[in-house]
């Protein structure tokens, strides 16, 4: 497993940053400031970063973690030296997870993970699915005249699960829960 730190974290990795108040890091000091504006101050423990733009940076994918309601577009993000992994275009490296009640799915690292089994695939088959499943959460009448056994939000759950977990193409899911 790689060690990441103030020299390599911004090299092809994926973390997901938690952000933090702004009263956090007034007493440190910045380190360095990118082209595009975000700024960053490194300890033994992590980095901070503050920035308007979060998920993919540059050759990073960096996910910001927020709990606050505050609508300002500049976030403050904590992430330790253990939470970045390495990443590149041909491994899979990522799994999908779904929130069946928001109706929400993003991807993670398997270096995040303590499951096994779980279905990864590289990253651009990982983003074809994630928004497939989006625009099946967003609109769902896709499945309304499917002829299966199932209650249509069981439906929309059991495809939405094949998709997770299988590399079934919605007409395969259908062919599938239709039998």
């Amino acid at each position: 497993m790689k060690s990441y730190n103030k020299y390599n974290f911004h090299k092809y990795t994926f973390c997901i940053f938690n952000e933090v108040m702004a009263s956090e890091i007034e007493h440190l000091t910045m380190n360095y400031v990118s082209k595009s504006g975000s700024s960053y101050i490194f300890t033994n423990e992590g980095v901070y970063r503050k920035s308007d733009h979060w998920g993919r940076a540059a050759n990073c994918k960096w996910r910001l973690q927020t709990n606050s309601s505050d609508p300002s577009r500049t976030k403050i993000g904590f992430a330790k030296w253990s939470h970045f992994h390495s990443i590149n275009e041909v491994e899979k490296l990522y799994y999908i997870e779904v929130n069946f009640a928001e109706k929400t799915v993003q991807y993670n690292h398997k270096g995040i993970s303590d499951q096994e089994n779980l279905h990864l695939r590289n990253a651009s088959e990982t983003i074809k699915r994630v928004k497939e499943i989006r625009n099946l959460f967003d609109n769902d009448k896709k499945l309304q005249y499917w002829e299966t056994a199932f209650e249509f939000d069981d439906l929309l759950k059991n495809v939405v699960l094949n998709l997770v977990s299988t590399d079934l193409n919605l007409l395969a899911i259908k062919n599938l829960l239709s039998q």
